[in-house]
């Protein structure tokens, strides 16, 4: 099949619908609009989450938690058998070296490893991320995989503030059990 070959199946396309030309047509007078109104003016629209007036929902409801939208990480995730296809001469594998070859975009800084697929050459991997499995077959080829500093500091960062958060659960529980005594 070819570009100029294709066709829409029957009943695909529609005539485009013509307002105000007549009650005959069915949309004639109000062309669709219902009444007067703000909606039947042109550019009268109202707000989502407008309810007249009325005190709307969405400020009826609490806002409650923290939502992590802002400050997530996005990851590259690419598989141990994207690698293999690598050219021969590359033996350090980089973000760099993956935008280059094409297999993510330019500009991600972090990227994931993952399992999936096979390697058959040992491999120097520079990343945010490996999965367990991902490691087990790089290091099992021959290669080796390094984990890059920020991702490093993160988990550092991450791990700190588990241990505080625990230790200050412990301490709340200590003192709580020191007050029933």
């Amino acid at each position: 099949m070819k570009l100029h070959e294709m066709t829409n199946v029957v009943g695909a396309v529609h005539r485009k619908k013509r307002v105000g030309c007549g009650e005959g047509g069915g949309h004639g007078k109000t062309s669709g609009r219902g009444g007067k109104g703000q909606t039947a003016r042109s550019g009268g629209s109202i707000r989502p989450g407008f309810e007249g007036g009325q005190m709307p929902l969405y400020r009826k409801l609490p806002h409650r938690g923290f939502n992590n939208y802002e400050f997530r990480v996005e990851y590259a995730v690419l598989n141990v058998g994207d690698l293999d296809g690598l050219d021969a001469s590359i033996t350090e594998v980089t973000a760099e070296v993956l935008a280059t070859a094409g297999l993510i975009r330019g500009g991600t800084k972090a990227v994931k490893i993952l399992g999936n697929g096979e390697l058959t050459r040992a491999f120097t991997v520079t990343a945010a991320r490996f999965s367990e499995s991902a490691k087990v077959k790089i290091e099992k080829a021959g290669g080796r995989t390094v984990q890059t500093a920020e991702a490093q500091d993160a988990n550092a960062v991450s791990a700190a503030a588990k241990a505080s958060k625990l230790a200050a659960f412990k301490a709340a529980k200590a003192a709580k059990n020191a007050a029933k005594a």
